[in-house]
This record gives structure tokens, C-alpha cells and sequence, in this order.
């Protein structure tokens, strides 16, 4: 019998994709400025901040699901919810 919290392991899940993921990120941006200074030196264009800047906004928003807003449950699971409460309202109103 498995005695894990669902609501805990979620969260848990959550913060290690984070984690993962956050590794990637760094990795990758260090070649791709690696890449840029080899072929630019420091003077070219960062063409590095795309990708810095907009993956970025991805890796922010995975940190605020994952620490800061970790127990709100999932879209999926809110609209679950709406829909038992709205079949419970159905049958105590009939």
C-alpha cells in the first residue's frame, strides 16, 4: 500500500521538473554564449537573449508553480471539481 500524500507528491514532482529543467537552461545558454562570443567576440550582437529572455519566462513561471503557488491544484482538476459540485448541486436541487 502506498501511504504517499497525492497532493504532496504532485508538488514534489513539480519542484524536481523544475529543478531539471533549470539545469537545461543553464547548460544550454552557456554554450549558446559560448557559441555567440566564439563567433561574435564580445562586440557582435547577444543574439543569446532571445533565447535567454523568452525560455526564461518559461523557467520563472515553472519556479512559481513549483514554490511559490504549489498547492493550487491543477486546471484539470478545478474544472473536475466544478463539474461534481455542479452534478451535486443537480440531484440536491431535484
Amino acid at each position: 500500500m502506498d501511504s504517499r500524500d497525492e497532493k504532496l507528491w504532485k508538488i514534489a514532482r513539480r519542484r524536481a521538473h523544475f529543478q531539471r529543467d533549470l539545469v537545461s537552461y543553464l547548460f544550454t545558454n552557456a554554450i549558446l554564449i559560448v557559441i555567440w562570443y566564439l563567433t561574435s567576440g564580445s562586440h557582435g550582437y547577444f543574439w543569446p537573449i532571445w533565447v535567454l529572455a523568452f525560455w526564461g519566462i518559461g523557467i520563472l513561471t515553472q519556479y512559481y508553480w513549483a514554490y511559490i503557488k504549489p498547492s493550487d491544484l491543477d486546471l484539470a482538476e478545478r474544472e473536475y471539481q466544478k463539474l461534481v459540485d455542479q452534478q451535486d448541486r443537480d440531484r440536491n436541487g431535484k
